[in-house]
């Protein structure tokens, strides 16, 4: 069933600059699919694809990718003052906003996020991979932590779905 949403100024502001950061629905949905296949048999693709697409429908998560895009914009153009340049700059360790931002995504569904978070986190699977390689020049400092978020409340939204939910869209 196909529902036609009218998507706020946010909301689509939000979706272009995943994209134009090179991030799709489809490298969100197979995270959503790492962390959720072993406990669903028949999950597809386009069932974790339409979790990614409601959790995007959320403000908090709208806003978070705005935000952290527009830090990690800031600093791939050297546009922070410093020290916190050079902190965004090498995702310094101890930082720890970006993870933040990140977290206020994962408590929208729930604390089975908080867990699917830290592991796709440390794992690093996909376009997590390609996001925090800091050989390209682009900083993703923000936009790793916020795609796994994204996946993590994707899949935790999943994991509160009854067996026959994952099979049908809403």
């Amino acid at each position: 069933m196909e529902r036609k949403t009218i998507h706020s100024e946010l909301e689509v502001k939000a979706r272009q600059w995943l994209t134009e950061r090179g991030v799709t629905l489809d490298d969100i949905a197979e995270l959503v699919y790492y962390l959720q296949s072993k406990y669903h048999d028949h999950l597809t693709l386009d069932v974790c694809r339409h979790n990614v697409d409601r959790v995007l429908t959320k403000r908090e998560v709208q806003n978070a990718i705005v935000t952290g895009i527009q830090l990690d914009v800031l600093a791939e153009k050297k546009q922070l003052e410093q020290p916190l340049q050079k902190t965004i700059d090498t995702d310094e360790s101890l930082y720890g906003v970006d993870e933040i931002i990140a977290l206020s995504i994962v408590n929208v569904y729930g604390s089975i996020g908080f867990t699917n978070y830290g592991y796709i986190d440390k794992q690093k699977p996909g376009i997590l991979k390609k996001l925090n390689d800091k050989s390209t020049g682009e900083c993703h400092t923000f936009l790793d932590d916020i795609v796994g978020a994204i996946a993590a409340a994707a899949s935790s939204r999943l994991a509160h779905s009854t067996g026959e939910d994952i099979l049908i869209e809403e």
